[in-house]
């Protein structure tokens, strides 16, 4: 008696690992670690302190569209490593690209609304952003394969507009000056929302 569930040589392996260049509507959660540190700018709870000292945004980035949709991919977004700079760099790259994703700017663009649309008022205003992602493949701490974002499409791509759902076109939003809160309902500076007490 052999069948395929008597002999499971031939049953292929489900590493459940999307192609690296895949790119990808997603949306970006951030799991609250609770650390804050205002000095830098790090408040309402959102970085995580790890037990090497390093900080950073512990990033939960769903797919919204197409083949892999409902999928996650977890990634950790630098903003301090004892080790050296070039860690927190990565992240502001990345969150830099995440914004000119999502606003619907190019790189390349220097203008004042480009500026203004690059700035944050915190962490908060990065939590359920979406963007164009582009999948790539890290290893995790057991050495095993695993997704990753570690660069977002902006519109200078020529897939950009048909993922992201824009006809060609995409319109950023208006943008406050910094001194006004861009979101009535964010936590002051110093109060932590109830999530992370």
């Amino acid at each position: 008696m052999s069948g395929s569930w008597n002999d499971f040589n031939d049953a292929k392996q489900n590493t459940n690992i999307i192609p690296k260049g895949t790119l990808a509507k997603v949306r970006l959660t951030i799991r609250p670690g609770g650390f804050d540190d205002p000095a830098q700018g790090w408040t309402g709870g959102y970085a995580t302190r790890g037990t090497t000292g390093s900080v950073y945004l512990s990033g939960e980035f769903t797919v919204l569209e197409g083949p892999y949709a409902r999928r996650k991919i977890f990634t950790l977004i630098g903003l301090y490593s004892p080790k050296g700079p070039d860690w927190a760099n990565m992240g502001r790259s990345l969150i830099r690209g995440m914004l000119n994703s999502a606003r619907g700017i190019s790189d390349k663009d220097i203008s004042a609304q480009a500026q203004a649309a690059r700035r944050i008022s915190s962490f908060a205003d990065l939590d359920g952003l979406e963007f164009v992602a582009k999948v790539d493949i890290g290893t995790d701490t057991n050495g095993d394969e695993k997704n990753e974002v570690r660069a977002a499409v902006t519109p200078d791509h020529k897939e950009y507009a048909a993922i992201m759902g824009a006809a060609g076109t995409v319109e950023p939003p208006q943008f406050q000056p910094q001194s006004q809160p861009a979101h009535t309902s964010m936590p002051q500076p110093g109060v932590r929302p109830s999530w992370a007490q």
